[in-house]
């Protein structure tokens, strides 16, 4: 490979990770330690130079006491000129007891020449750092007395040198180093780095393509890695089993739930077309029996005794609910088999066509009807026919015990969605009731106070489901009930029929 891409490869992964650890930790080791022994011998070295020219000035001292006794300089001088030998040494000198200058040594012309820096009473040696220069200095005593001080001065060069040696010697140790652990933590990533990469590879398959079916490298290795391997691998064959078993169940609900449905479709066809053939089939012996009534009632209701006039006065209201009912049942079922024809429907017309129907019908009664002008929606209109009946008659009939009866039939914008109510102050409701409101056969009001079947808003609200709309109610006992009711709402009025 590429040792490039091998770097670009190594750089995001855990064995990159673990090289970079390596490296660095190594490095940084074998940085401190160098510098460490670096900082030792340079202070060892200082120390026993330091220490080498105290003991050679003590013994030029020594030797030069008799010369600063009897005020021989030349003497002194002849002492100082011994130190021709060391390679440190760049001048030397003698001074008196007062400080005066006595004699000197001066290695070659550049020698810097000393100035010599006074020892505190009580001490009888001492040393200063000028540069990169030592200064020594000790005291030369007579029977116990000072009569003089030998000051050596010399190069500290040599301290350089071995600085530099050693961190030349200490980068090639480092760079060895740093190669012997790259080439052991590549030959430790395969039984680390290697297994975990695999693992991740497969977990990152396994979470994109959802295929329970792979599995990762298996590891001999009997660590916490190998653990980890073998713990996923299990994981991933416990988790196909489950979703084996999953895909089966679902395939058995499905199957039994398209089963129950065809069923449960095929008994409510059966049930429609036997509620349309009942009423359509009663509808005929119904109008002979009201037929029956009325021609009795015309020509032999003088021979009646009174129990039987008054069955017979009974008979018509019996046969007109009756009539209702079948109507309703009807409805009812036309509202989920008729196709829908989809057209532009005036509602506001409509409202006003069944009103006066209602008006009719009842010409006694003075109801305050309101209906806004521009009601248009997209709708089936032989169906909303039966919708706006059902609520307006609903409203017709339960406004007929209040004071001055009021309806009205409006619509409003509610989150960008056209809603048409119809609003009447009648009867109302107990709203803690309204579940059975759109129940066939459920009625909320007592027969002897409303007349009803409990059919029609369960046929409103399948049209207004058919429509994809919905249908809800709000009310109050004795202040009357409105019912809200969504539709595909068109814009423009020029496009309604």
């Amino acid at each position: 490979m590429n040792p490039l891409r091998y770097a670009l490869t190594l750089q995001g992964s855990i064995a990159g990770k673990l090289i970079r650890m390596n490296v660095i930790v190594a490095a940084v080791a074998l940085i401190f330690a160098c510098v460490s022994f670096l900082f030792y011998d340079a202070y060892s070295f200082r120390q026993n130079l330091i220490n080498s020219l105290a003991t050679e000035s003590e013994i030029i001292g020594s030797n030069s006491v008799s010369a600063l006794a009897f005020d021989d300089a030349e003497s002194a001088r002849a002492t100082l000129g011994a130190l021709r030998n060391s390679p440190v040494i760049v001048s030397a000198l003698i001074v008196t007891s007062s400080g005066g200058p006595f004699a000197s040594y001066l290695r070659d012309g550049n020698s810097p020449e000393i100035v010599p820096a006074p020892l505190p009473e009580g001490r009888s040696s001492g040393n200063w750092m000028r540069g990169n220069q030592i200064l020594v200095a000790s005291r030369i005593f007579l029977k116990g007395k000072s009569v003089g001080t030998v000051y050596l001065q010399a190069e500290t060069l040599e301290i350089g040198h071995r600085v530099r040696r050693y961190v030349l010697i200490a980068a090639a140790i480092l760079v060895l180093c740093l190669l012997l652990t790259v080439l052991l933590t590549s030959s430790a990533r395969r039984s680390i780095a290697d297994p975990i990469s695999g693992l991740a590879a497969v977990a990152q398959s396994v979470s994109r393509d959802q295929d329970f079916t792979r599995r990762a490298p298996p590891s001999s290795e009997q660590d916490e890695v190998g653990f980890l391997v073998r713990s996923f691998n299990e994981m991933l064959e416990q988790i196909q089993q489950r979703d084996r078993a999953l895909l089966d169940s679902r395939d058995a609900l499905e199957q039994r739930v398209l089963e129950r449905t065809a069923e449960l479709q095929a008994a409510n066809s059966e049930l429609e077309a036997f509620s349309y053939s009942v009423a359509h089939d009663l509808r005929g012996p119904l109008d002979s029996i009201g037929n029956t009534v009325f021609l009795i009632g015309q020509s032999s209701r003088e021979n009646l005794g009174p129990q039987a006039r008054e069955m017979l006065g009974v008979l018509p209201a019996a046969t007109t609910r009756m009539a209702r009912l079948i109507d309703d049942l009807l409805n009812l079922s036309r509202s989920k088999s008729v196709p829908l024809h989809l057209e532009p429907v005036d509602l506001s017309g409509l409202t006003g066509d069944i009103i006066g129907d209602l008006r009719a019908a009842d010409s006694r009664r003075i109801v305050d009807v309101s209906i806004a002008p521009g009601l248009l929606a997209i709708a089936d209109k032989g169906l909303m026919r039966i919708v706006l009946a059902n609520l307006l008659g609903n409203a017709w009939k339960y406004s007929a015990k209040a004071a001055a009866a009021r309806i009205e039939v409006g619509s409003h914008k509610q989150r960008g969605e056209t809603v048409f109510y119809v609003c009447d102050n009648g009867a109302g409701f107990d709203p803690d009731l309204k579940y059975r409101l759109f129940q066939p056969f459920q009625r909320l009001h007592a027969q002897s106070d409303f007349a009803g079947t409990g059919i029609g808003l369960a046929t409103v609200q399948r049209i207004v489901g058919r429509h994809q709309g919905r249908i809800w109610a709000e009310a109050e006992l004795g202040q009357g009930a409105t019912f809200f009711f969504t539709l595909p709402s068109i814009k423009h009025p020029m496009h309604a029929a």
